[in-house]
């Protein structure tokens, strides 16, 4: 496939400032032997970790996450790998896997009000399937993907199947919504499958010490400085351009605008470059407890349009468009909330029988727009105060009038979103007392489930692209046979494949958990289906 380089004298580019380029790097210093000093990413912001980040917006606005992530051991093989041999912050006697580790021997999740209707827990252990919706479900799990070509779950699925406890519970712990790719849900069901018994409990989740920037990003970006690596923010890469002759196809040039000027970096034949495509965050918008945030479409962002660039004259580098054209399918809210008295606390607690970071999430099912939160460990933030407690939470249908504030979610300030939320807990008493003392805010972000938009083949590149000599792709809207998307774990996976093919390394991926071969796994997902 190309050149085999003396990795020594290698420099490699990243394109991208997320968890993709931040694994692809590690694992070049680890495992490929290039120097920190010879690795450079680029980011467009200026803050590193892509979509996972959290942060402070000032000591009186409070805290915001555009996501909450939880992990599982199984599945997140690559994850655990790459957090294997990365110092903690708080111990660097102890890898950030560790800390991981044995944080979730203390706090254990296992949820006692996973769906909640009208104030009330209601029993989510019966998954309410019917027998045609147990059928289309096994038989859906039991298809070649190559069957299912680019249809939705809709288009397979009966009326009946999103009214029960298994869809709601299903779809928002992925965030999968009805018109999403069918192909996409089947690899989630078989990817999960050996959690069936327990979706309702969530006793699988494996959670973060702090949010996942303190606990995850922060540490690997501490190591990649330690190493040398330099990292350019506000730097936006707009197109790279590609030599192809009968060796193969290379990457001879990087462009990049850098405070309005336009660069170029020329490749040595030793060089490679990792690039992220697309973006989940990508024009997030975000508003306030008086003001919502808005929808913004119309502004240019660099990780598309770079895919767009390069994809323009090579049909296998994918079609952004089929991700990226239709906002009012991929387009969700969430909302971070800063509670500066107790009296939440104290309420959720008592209400749902779990100390804080044992409950995951809670979804009201009779909620219009099919509102989820979650109450993490406290304190979820390294210097948060201590009489301060901070949740998340998102809905799924952001167009929809609420139950109790009559309004799209997307029109909402953060003031009514914490009202709605509020009101479907029952906290009506309390809850003059609790708003004069929090903040709510909120974040529109309209590709943030765009990966699982129906798909074709080929719509999504290759990781390695065919007769790639210097190059490959990274990130959400990488192909990866049987692995999901809207994971850490595919960001992961796919700086790992990049690294050791373009490396020509000695070394394999992680393994790919395959749960539906176990016979026991799949009695155990027949008898759930049958609750």
């Amino acid at each position: 496939m190309g050149f085999k380089a003396d990795t020594k004298k290698s420099k490699a580019y990243l394109v991208g400032g997320g968890l993709a380029s931040l694994a692809s790097a590690a694992y070049l210093i680890k495992d490929g032997s290039i120097p920190g000093k010879n690795i450079t990413i680029f980011e467009e912001s200026e803050m590193l970790g892509g979509s996972l980040d959290g942060y402070a917006l000032s000591s009186v606005e409070g805290y915001i996450m555009r996501g909450f992530r939880m992990l599982e051991e199984k599945v997140y093989t690559c994850t655990f790998d790459l957090l294997s041999f990365i110092p903690s912050l708080n111990n660097s006697q102890k890898t950030v896997k560790d800390e991981i580790f044995e944080f979730n021997e203390k706090i254990k999740t296992h949820s006692k009000s996973r769906l909640v209707e009208t104030g009330k827990i209601i029993d989510s252990y019966k998954q309410g399937l019917k027998m045609k919706d147990r059928n289309d479900l096994f038989k859906v799990m039991t298809s070649s993907e190559s069957s299912l070509g680019n249809l939705q779950i809709n288009d397979h699925f009966s009326p009946s199947f999103f009214k029960s406890n298994f869809w709601t519970e299903f779809c928002t712990i992925f965030s999968f919504q009805p018109w999403h790719s069918l192909a996409e849900f089947r690899r989630y069901t078989l990817r999960f499958i050996h959690n069936a018994p327990i979706i309702n409990t969530l006793g699988c989740i494996r959670s973060t010490p702090y949010n996942q920037y303190e606990s995850m990003v922060l540490p690997l970006i501490g190591w990649l400085k330690q190493q040398g690596v330099c990292f350019k923010t506000n730097y936006r890469v707009t197109n790279l351009d590609f030599k192809q002759n009968k060796n193969g196809r290379t990457v001879e040039h990087i462009c990049y605008n850098h405070k309005g000027k336009q660069k170029k970096i020329v490749l040595n034949n030793s060089d490679y470059v990792f690039a992220t495509l697309g973006s989940m965050v990508a024009n997030s918008s975000i508003g306030s407890m008086t003001k919502a945030p808005r929808l913004s479409t119309g502004q240019s962002n660099g990780s598309w349009d770079l895919w767009k660039n390069i994809a323009k004259d090579q049909p296998d580098f994918g079609k952004p468009a089929v991700f990226c054209n239709h906002i009012d399918k991929s387009k969700w809210e969430s909302f971070t909330v800063t509670f500066k008295n107790p009296i939440f606390l104290q309420l959720i607690e008592k209400f749902t029988g779990n100390k804080s970071g044992s409950e995951g999430v809670i979804t009201f099912k009779n909620s219009n727009w099919l509102m989820s939160m979650a109450l993490p460990h406290q304190p979820h933030f390294i210097n948060q105060a201590k009489n301060v407690t901070v949740c998340w939470g998102y809905g799924l249908f952001p167009d929809r009038k609420g139950n109790y504030v009559k309004k799209k979610m997307s029109e909402c300030n953060g003031k009514e979103i914490l009202i709605e939320l509020l009101s479907h807990l029952g906290f009506n008493k309390e809850m003059t007392l609790i708003l004069e003392d929090a903040i709510c805010i909120p974040i529109m972000m309209p590709y943030i489930t765009s990966q699982f938009l129906p798909r074709s083949n080929g719509d999504r590149p290759l990781v390695i692209p065919k007769r790639s000599t210097n190059f490959a792709f990274i990130g959400q809207y990488c192909e990866i046979p049987n692995e999901i998307s809207f994971t850490l774990e595919l960001s992961v996976r796919s700086a790992q494949i990049g690294v050791y093919s373009l490396l020509k390394l000695n070394k394999r991926v992680s393994p790919l958990y395959k749960g539906q071969r176990n016979i026991k796994m799949i009695y155990n997902a027949i008898n759930t289906a049958f609750r």
